[in-house]
């Protein structure tokens, strides 16, 4: 894959339109079979990469995150050519030793939605791989960049700790856990906990597009009762503790991306498993396939139809 092949993709929320807010570029809005996405797309040029910049729940943190329309959000990304999709998403910290503000370059996910659209196709039998639901090839660019960019930068406010693997605990909400709920999320080996990253990542598998989540710790989970309302402590006090740490995580995740993009020679050089995830995906005789499927569907499975 060439660098003019590349074109990475940033899904997330805070802070996504102040940091590229200096770039020229253009917004789009796109329709898709699944209605529009969460709103317009800025098309940029950064350090000669082609990005298109996303956010998740829509200007004004519109959607919830059980009516964000993910399979709109994917498919608008595959009508613009993304390749790559770098996320970023808030959580809450089921480990000690994840603390708030830290970055979590996430390597598994345990999925508690119910109530989402999950996958594209409704008409025929499509299953898809998913052992590594974020990809390889994007995590250890990320975490090379780390390395780059706080390469002997004491540990402090302004240098998080990065995380090299984690399991994100994917909830419906958008109510946070019970206590009980967040015991069990750690009894089960989950070290965040959030409601966003499914079915978006399996969506983007879907599309053969690599994935790569970047999770944003705000705050302990409720297993942990010191620093929550719940326990007596001042309500005002937590919520502006938990967006100051909010902020900080997402500054630093978008310092984290810009020192990414700076390199994409591994993403050129080392193509994504996503990449044809669709190859053997695809159980349904093709003649068996309603044409009209095929058609509405086409940016997804078209290249594996005609064969």
């Amino acid at each position: 894959m060439n660098q003019s092949t590349v074109r990475i993709g940033i899904i997330g929320g805070t802070g996504l339109d102040e940091a590229f807010a200096q770039d020229q570029g253009e917004s789009v809005e796109l329709d898709t079979p699944f209605g529009k996405p969460a709103g317009p797309i800025l098309r940029i040029r950064r350090r000669k990469v082609e990005l298109a910049i996303l956010k998740r729940h829509g200007p004004g943190h519109r959607f919830p995150p059980h009516k964000v329309p993910f399979q709109a959000n994917i498919f608008a990304m595959k009508l613009l050519g993304v390749t790559h999709i770098i996320a970023t998403g808030a959580t809450g910290s089921l480990r000690e030793e994840i603390r708030p503000g830290d970055l979590v370059i996430v390597d598994q996910v345990i999925d508690r939605t119910f109530r989402r659209p999950g996958t594209f196709f409704d008409h025929a039998a499509v299953h898809v791989e998913l052992p590594s639901p974020f990809c390889p090839v994007m995590r250890r660019w990320l975490i090379n960049a780390g390395h780059r960019l706080f390469a002997g930068v004491p540990e402090s406010e302004a240098r998080p700790r990065i995380h090299e693997q984690g399991t994100y605990v994917c909830m419906e909400g958008p109510q946070f856990s019970t206590r009980a709920e967040s015991l069990m999320h750690r009894q089960w080996g989950g070290d965040l906990i959030g409601m966003t990253a499914m079915p978006e990542a399996k969506l983007a598998r879907e599309a053969e597009i690599a994935y790569a989540l970047i999770g944003l710790p705000t705050d302990y989970d409720c297993w942990r009762e010191a620093g929550h309302a719940s326990a007596g402590a001042d309500e005002a006090s937590i919520l502006s503790m938990v967006i100051a740490n909010l902020e900080r995580a997402a500054n630093a995740s978008l310092r984290l991306i810009d020192e990414a993009i700076s390199d994409i020679h591994p993403l050129q050089a080392e193509p994504s498993p996503a990449h044809d995830a669709l190859k053997m995906a695809i159980w349904t005789a093709r003649d068996r396939i309603d044409e009209d499927e095929k058609r509405r569907l086409a940016p997804l499975w078209g290249r594996w139809l005609e064969s």
